[in-house]
């Protein structure tokens, strides 16, 4: 092979070889960061549960269980603020949380939590323990069943609902 040949290959490779180095260059300045698929409801909703007894039991109170008309209720007003996008403790048709829960066949309602936004239930949590009113329903030592609703709105944003009763 002659040196105009060697030289070519050269020059051939040194172009693949910088323009496969720009193109992963490229790819990783210019790749948007990657959005974590949203994590299923049932997990989001038994994670809060989970924490939320944990949190109960070092407090000095009780774990409490899931109450399946609350859980009703919850997951209902996660839905309403997921298809509305609006946190809040006014639900359809201007209900409150006792209403819901009453509606759901639940006698006596005692608190309501909502959040909105926070991709873990870790997060949510501590959000929650932050703020002195939902941190003293969640360690509400009176409370003997709760229930944890989560739903998703059209734009990925979680929408969580914690009931007590």
């Amino acid at each position: 092979m002659g040196r105009k040949t060697v030289r070519k290959v050269v020059s051939t490779v040194g172009v693949m070889v910088a323009g496969i180095g720009a193109s992963l260059v490229a790819t990783v300045v210019t790749a948007a960061p990657a959005q974590a698929a949203p994590v299923a409801t049932s997990t989001l909703q038994t994670q809060l549960v989970t924490y939320t007894n944990n949190t109960r039991v070092r407090a000095g109170c009780k774990a409490i269980r899931v109450d399946a008309r609350l859980l009703k209720a919850a997951r209902g007003h996660s839905a309403y603020q997921a298809r509305t996008k609006k946190m809040s403790h006014i639900g359809s048709g201007g209900s409150t949380f006792i209403q819901r829960g009453k509606a759901a066949g639940f006698a006596n309602p005692r608190s309501e939590n909502v959040a909105y936004g926070y991709r873990t239930a870790s997060e949510t949590m501590k959000r929650w323990m932050a703020s002195p009113g939902h941190r003293a329903n969640i360690v509400d030592c009176k409370a003997k069943t709760f229930a944890v609703g989560v739903a998703y709105a059209t734009d990925g944003a979680p929408y969580y609902t914690q009931m007590f009763g």
